[in-house]
Order: C-alpha cells, then sequence, then structure tokens
C-alpha cells in the first residue's frame, strides 16, 4: 500500500529570488519557559541552518539574512530535550522568511500557530485554507490505519479499501492545488504547491508541465523554478513511449555496461540502494518477477545508488536478496549519472523498457510488475 502520511511542504527546497534581506520572527505560544528552546531550520546559500533560541514566558526571537523568500520550519521544543529525542513527533511549523517583521503566535503549540508579518505568510495561509479540505481526509484516514489492529493492517481488502479512499482524498488536493497554482502564478507558494503535485517519485509530465509553463517568469527563474524545470526535463525524456536515455555504468567487477547492450528483451531499470529499506522490500518482488519471466525475453538491470566507500554494502545486499541479474554503480548516491538523468529523486524507482529501447511503464510494484510482464510476454 502506497504510504497515507502527507507532509505538505516538508520537501520544498528554499525559495529564493537573489536579494538579500534581514528578517526577524517574534514568537510568542503560551507561557512557556526555559528549559523550553524553539529552533529555526532553513537553507541559506546552498547550506543548512539551525538556529536556536530561549523561550521566556512564551516569547522568543530569532534574527537572519535570507536570499529573498525562504522556506523555514519553527521546532518548538517544549520540554528542553534536544532535537534528536524529539524526532519526527516533533511540534513543529512552517514559516517563510523574507525581509519583514514577523510574527508566530499561539496559545499552547507551533503548530497551531497563526503567521502574520509578510505578504508571503498571507498567501500561505489562504493556500493552505483552500486545501483545508482533502488534508483533513487525509490525516483523518492516516489515523484511522494506524489505530486499526496489526492483523488488520495486514489484511489485503483492507488495505486496499483504505488505499482508494487515500487516492480519492489525494486526487480532491491535487485538483485544488492545481487551481490555486492557476490563480496565483506569480506566487512563491505556487511553486511549492506545484512541488507537492509533482510528488517525490516520476513526475506526470503531462499534467505537472502545463502547470509549470503558466508561472510568471519571475517564479520560474528562481532556484527552485530552475530544479524544478530541470525535473520536469528528466520526466519528458523518460515518460512512457520515448526511447529511454542510454548510459554507461561498471558493475560489481568494474567492467562497463551499457543500456543499449540489452535490446531485444524487456528490461527492467531498478534502482535502488542497499540503505534504502523499501527497496530491500521490494527486492523479493522482483526477483519472483525475474525468475518467472528471465526465460521469456526478460532480464532486470539493477542500478544502485550507494555511497562512495560502500561498495562492500552493496555487494552484501546483492548476495543477501539474491538479485542474480546485472547490477551497476558508480558509487556517487544521489548524484549518480543515470540518477540524474532519469531525474530521480527517491527511491525504490523503476521503468520497463521495451525490446525496441522504449519506456513501456514506469513504477510497477509487486504483483503489478508480473501482470503487466504477463501481458506482454504472452
Amino acid at each position: 500500500m502506497k504510504k497515507l502520511l502527507i507532509s505538505l511542504m516538508i520537501a520544498s527546497p528554499a525559495l529564493a529570488c537573489g536579494q538579500n534581506g534581514e528578517f526577524t520572527v517574534n514568537g510568542k505560544i503560551g507561557t512557556l519557559n526555559s528549559p523550553a528552546k524553539a529552533y529555526l531550520n532553513y537553507v541559506a546559500d546552498g547550506k543548512q541552518v539551525m538556529d536556536s533560541a530561549v523561550i521566556t514566558k512564551g516569547s522568543f526571537v530569532f534574527k537572519g539574512t535570507v536570499s529573498g523568500p525562504t522556506m523555514a520550519r519553527i521546532i518548538l521544543d517544549h520540554n528542553g530535550e534536544g532535537l534528536r529525542k524529539l524526532g519526527r513527533a516533533a511540534d513543529n511549523e512552517i514559516v517563510y522568511l523574507e525581509p519583514a517583521n514577523i510574527t508566530v503566535t499561539a496559545k499552547d503549540s507551533v503548530k497551531n500557530a497563526v503567521v502574520t508579518g509578510s505578504k508571503l505568510n498571507d498567501e500561505n495561509a489562504s493556500y493552505l485554507k483552500s486545501i483545508a479540505g482533502p488534508v483533513a481526509s487525509i490525516t483523518a484516514l492516516n489515523a484511522e490505519y494506524s489505530a486499526a489492529p496489526e492483523a488488520k493492517q495486514k489484511d489485503q481488502a483492507y488495505r486496499d479499501a483504505m488505499q482508494a479512499r487515500y487516492n480519492k482524498y489525494a486526487a480532491e488536493l491535487n485538483a485544488l492545488q492545481a487551481d490555486f497554482v492557476k490563480a496565483n502564478p506569480d506566487s512563491y507558494i505556487s511553486l511549492g504547491a506545484l512541488r507537492e503535485i509533482s510528488g517525490e517519485g516520476s513526475i506526470d509530465f503531462a499534467k505537472v508541465d502545463p502547470l509549470y509553463k503558466g508561472l510568471s517568469d519571475r517564479i520560474r527563474g528562481t532556484a527552485a523554478g530552475i530544479e524544478i524545470g530541470k525535473s520536469l526535463e528528466a520526466a519528458r525524456s523518460t515518460s512512457v513511449g520515448v526511447m529511454a536515455p542510454d548510459f554507461t555504468l561498471n558493475d560489481v567487477n568494474d567492467k562497463p555496461v551499457t543500456l543499449s547492450s540489452l535490446r531485444g528483451k524487456y528490461v527492467l531499470l531498478d534502482f535502488w540502494a542497499s540503505w534504502c529499506g523499501p527497496c530491500r522490500a521490494e527486492n523479493p518482488n522482483v526477483v519472483l518477477a525475474y525468475n518467472k519471466f528471465k526465460d521469456k525475453g526478460f532480464t532486470v538491470l539493477g542500478v544502485s545508488l550507494d555511497q562512495p566507500g560502500k561498495k562492500d554494502l552493496w555487494l552484501a545486499a546483492i548476495a543477501k536478496d539474491g538479485l542474480t541479474w546485472t547490477q551497476v554503480s558508480d558509487l556517487k548516491f544521489w548524484n549518480s549519472k543515470a540518477a540524474q538523468l532519469y531525474g530521480i529523486n527517491s527511491i525504490p524507482q523503476n521503468f520497463l523498457i521495451d525490446p525496441s529501447g522504449k519506456i513501456a511503464a514506469t513504477n510497477l510494484r509487486g504483483e503489478e510488475l508480473q501482470a503487466k510482464l504477463a501481458e506482454l510476454l504472452k
């Protein structure tokens, strides 16, 4: 089952227009006192910044300089436990930094805060209000699933029903996000909404590209806008029906393997890594498909995004998971030549390539992969 959770704007990059400016964030959250602390996390000049401030009678202040509007996250440590202990359950909220005096107020929790004092944060409030319906539905659905007994969570019929409900709410959410983008082409918030529509896996080029082209030149010219443009170009060149971009990488014995050398068969181009839990969980499904169809004109080319100097972990994972097909990697992590060519920003991802070298399908999981191969290899 696909992940039910949705974390709005979390993955969006810093949005900058190239103009330096000083910002001030004045916070007032209830009556908290030391050892409670507030943290402000954002990206400045390509580097992660994690600022901290003491809290006195609920008040705290952050000051700094950013190169144009920048998305940040305020994290509240109510008991002074430290960020490591807080983890994903931390009380946090998004705030946009720009040259302004920004105010963040709430009675008890920063996640319930009202952010005022700047145009961008007003636009963000408008955006969040516009999508509140499906976001609430998805949040409730996730809570319902988490509260279900483990046996029920493992029941396929229940999982399928939950997935169908999620798909409905997600479609409603994407439609509202698209409406916001169309109505606000010169807003940085529209760029963030477009990132949400694009998702973490393969981008639906036909759906996202028209929305991107509808944005103003100013927004498309930001660092984040340029990044989305590059992702769309990669999506265009890896869409179903186009020739799969060719590349050459070394196999486990340091011998070069070229993707196009496998033409004449259906090839599953499988992006994974030894450190990727979801990839390792999916590997048994790929093994089943490979063993079932390898004598019928099908093979797999595994591309690992393992890290520099970690070849031993890559080889150990291949052996442990029983991956007997050709494996290649340049051990460059997310900077893998093949990963960049295919616009990979999350794994696992795969592309099914037909005997002529054209992409026939993308991101086939579990039984979907076997069903598609059965259809094609009658």
